[in-house]
């Protein structure tokens, strides 16, 4: 269908296996392998199968609104959730994400935007959680001096 046309959409060097069109609106969770290339909406998670190679682009015109878990993520449209790129994740110039993106690689284009957060794979619980609460850190000081004392 999409032969060695130069128009025809690809993943990097993967051939796009799935399709869905600028006027198809998908409402339920998506499960998928390979290439899925993404020019309409959907509404839902978006799942790679477990252990395959499987790559996920949105188009300038795609939305997804739900979470994205996949090897390899490509963004140059929408993207309203958050995003799990247990590889690599690439933000073209139309990327507009709204939720937190993991990453273990990540590629910016000038122009994309994110709100939410960048956390790294390997990034500890802590680093995550952000400042204690005052009154637990004063339970804790509170505590270890008791222990202290005994």
């Amino acid at each position: 269908m999409f032969g060695s046309d130069k128009k025809s959409p690809r993943n990097g060097n993967h051939a796009v296996e799935t399709l869905v069109g600028p006027r198809a609106v998908i409402r339920g969770d998506v499960t998928f392998t390979g290439g899925l290339y993404v020019e309409g909406s959907i509404h839902g998670k978006v799942l790679a199968e477990e252990g395959s190679a499987a790559v996920i682009t949105i188009a300038d015109t795609g939305h997804v609104e739900g979470e994205v878990h996949a090897p390899v993520v490509v963004i140059n449209g929408r993207m309203t959730g958050d995003v799990h790129a247990s590889e690599r994740i690439e933000l073209a110039a139309n990327a507009r994400v709204n939720g937190n993106i993991h990453y273990k690689v990540v590629e910016m284009a000038a122009g994309a935007m994110i709100t939410g957060r960048l956390i790294h794979a390997d990034a500890p619980l802590a680093q995550l959680t952000g400042p204690e609460a005052p009154a637990a850190a004063a339970a804790r000081a509170k505590a270890k001096a008791e222990v202290q004392e005994a």
